[in-house]
């Protein structure tokens, strides 16, 4: 079979939860349309309750979807599921570990379940790759939590899919261990593997991955690379380092001011309505001598508030 063109796409993707005794019905994905291109690292992004898990749960088989297609590799999840299921892994949310068995052990078992012969079994690699070969022997229950969380990892590629999932990876993972996993994650992606990503970490979104979707209340609100996801917004920032220490927010209007802690005065405009020279002359009307000044460009979590909200209001 020649390589997809997307690792996972979904057209039309409805989940729909029947109402009970206490709740109405409720739509957790309103028709997702995703296409998520083969190689990449993809950021799935999006408030609490927006759908994303509700999302990799149907990928990883886990909930049933209501209605819609998806393909994993190129596999429908209906017509060939055990293809579909062979070709992605999937870490969740939370911490789901054999505690009695060891890392070492819980990864053979693993492997067994994928049916992978013993010959062509990855453990050694997977355990040195994750920094837990001092621990293959050791019981999962001693293992910290972010150990704990490496070693889901690495069993959600013991059949070596092509495409991994990581929802929340890093939470609760400290600086030190957080940048192994991505160290590691992106050595996978070099390989040819296709991330997908969720995280509440946007720098961590910014930096790794090339295109994002937001989701908010069930529908795909953007999905683009994030150099042009980063364009959304026509807002700069100018912020000042005045000569003296202000005690009090300068009236700046039509322009947004506010002081950041250490002293800044942030002054926020439309590009398509201003410019650098008329908020630098807005401050100085003000009466407010310049000391320092820079340009802030805005980030992924500007364009995610803007966005979430945007829909929120609609």
């Amino acid at each position: 079979m020649n390589l997809p063109d997307y690792a996972i796409e979904a057209t039309g993707l409805v989940k729909t939860y029947p109402p009970t005794k206490t709740t109405p019905a409720m739509a957790a994905l309103k028709g997702i349309d995703l296409r998520i291109p083969r190689g990449s690292i993809f950021g799935l992004l999006g408030p609490n309750g927006a759908g994303k898990s509700t999302f990799i749960n149907i990928l990883s088989g886990l909930t049933r979807k209501t209605s819609g297609k998806v393909s994993i590799w190129g596999r429908d999840i209906d017509e060939h599921p055990r293809e579909a299921r062979a070709a992605i892994g999937v870490v969740g949310q939370e911490i789901a570990t054999d505690v009695f068995f060891t890392p070492r052990e819980s990864l053979e078992v693993q492997a067994g379940l994928y049916g992978v012969p013993k010959r062509e079994r990855r453990t050694d690699i997977l355990l040195a790759a994750l920094g837990l070969s001092d621990k293959s022997d050791a019981y999962v229950r001693q293992l910290s939590g972010g150990m704990k969380r490496r070693l889901m990892v690495a069993k959600a590629m013991v059949h070596n899919p092509p495409v991994l999932v990581l929802d929340e990876p890093t939470a609760g993972v400290d600086v030190e261990l957080r940048r192994q996993l991505w160290n590691y994650v992106v050595s996978l992606n070099q390989l040819g593997v296709t991330v997908v990503l969720t995280t509440h970490y946007l720098e961590e979104a910014e930096a790794l991955c090339d295109t994002i979707a937001i989701v908010n209340h069930g529908a795909v609100v953007a999905c683009e690379p994030t150099s042009q996801l980063l364009q959304r917004l026509d807002s700069r920032t100018v912020v000042v380092t005045p000569d003296t220490v202000l005690t009090s927010v300068p009236d700046l209007a039509p322009f947004e001011a506010r002081l950041r802690p250490g002293g800044d005065l942030a002054v926020t405009f439309k590009t398509a309505e201003s410019g650098v020279e008329q908020v630098i002359a807005a401050v100085r009307a003000a009466g407010v001598h310049i000391k320092d000044l820079r340009t802030e460009e805005p980030d992924l979590e500007d364009v995610f508030v803007s966005l979430t909200y945007a829909a929120a209001d609609a």
